[in-house]
């Protein structure tokens, strides 16, 4: 069965995980790389692919490390299916490097609760939350949780508040540096911000539609479990499944203000929901609905392409 394998979270589930999303990277990208081919586009490519793969094993860290989830590979099955099923996704370098540097900042904002190193979590997580926003800038959100973090676990301090801050400046004069030195040029804010769309006609592709409106009916259906869980939580641990929901919340903006709706706008989206989701596949509860969701979700990114 399907939820036993994904049960347990050991190295064959990884590999498993980890050929999955290979795969469809690498047939998603077959046409760009060889139609046009050069080993310097391959090089990204492949760049490219290991930020994709090491996004799984850092959500997987953060859930395991936060006890956010139980020991299971559930999280990072359905965040690759959820992944692979928007082709969108799997084209696009810069969301899926942006979405790396957003795991890594929420690492060291969740460890705040650990009340060591505070100082230096903050600064890391504002500095990969910047670097984020220098691929993808509606990351630049994501500050938010960097704030709310300090507020719910480091709030004592008014130094803490200005560590953000801090980091900002840090990146910006990293960045004004090297584009000094390569362009001979000021990083211009023009050159870093990305104009929203609200055009939504890629949306009525019935191949963005159908895996959208099956993974938002699940997220619906899994939310109101989470909240449950939230509610019978101890004291310690609701920060931290506040901070993962209010993540969900901070990457619908994300999407919403993206400058492409086409899917890949969603990544996002999907860190946070694959810890939720996970919650509700490691319930006691409706096994036999749980397996043959889980067969379902598995084989959406397959079966989705073939027949529409």
């Amino acid at each position: 069965m399907l939820t036993s394998f994904f049960s347990k979270s050991k190295p064959i589930n990884f590999i498993a995980v980890i050929l999955f999303m290979t795969v469809f990277f690498i047939i998603a990208n077959f046409h760009e790389v060889f139609s046009s081919f050069s080993f310097s586009l391959l090089a990204k490519k492949i760049g490219v692919l290991l930020a994709f793969l090491l996004s799984v094993v850092v959500l997987d860290f953060i859930a395991k490390k936060n006890d956010l989830t139980l020991r299971s590979a559930y999280k990072i099955i359905i965040f690759a299916v959820f992944s692979i099923s928007f082709l969108a996704i799997l084209k696009d370098n810069q969301i899926i490097v942006a979405n790396l540097c957003v795991l890594l900042a929420l690492r060291r904002i969740i460890s705040l609760k650990t009340q060591k190193d505070i100082s230096k979590k903050i600064f890391d997580a504002t500095f990969w939350v910047c670097i984020a926003s220098l691929f993808y800038f509606w990351t630049f959100l994501f500050l938010i949780i960097v704030y709310i973090g300090i507020l719910l676990q480091a709030a004592n301090y008014f130094k803490n508040w200005l560590i953000p801050i801090i980091a900002f400046f840090a990146v910006f004069s990293l960045v004004t540096g090297f584009h000094l030195i390569v362009n001979d040029q000021f990083y211009t804010f023009s050159a870093w911000y990305q104009e929203s769309s609200f055009k939504f006609e890629h949306y009525q592709n019935l191949k963005l539609l159908i895996p959208l409106s099956i993974i938002l009916a699940l997220a619906l259906w899994t939310l109101f479990y989470y909240i449950k869980l939230f509610k019978k939580a101890n004291i310690n641990s609701r920060p931290t499944y506040f901070l993962v929901f209010l993540t969900l919340i901070v990457s619908v903006g994300v999407s919403v203000f993206s400058p492409v709706k086409n899917g890949s706008e969603l990544l996002f989206f999907f860190v946070p929901l694959s810890i939720i989701i996970s919650n509700y596949f490691e319930s006691k509860e409706e096994r036999i609905f749980k397996e043959i969701l889980l067969i379902g979700l598995v084989l959406m990114p397959i079966l989705i392409p073939i027949f529409f």
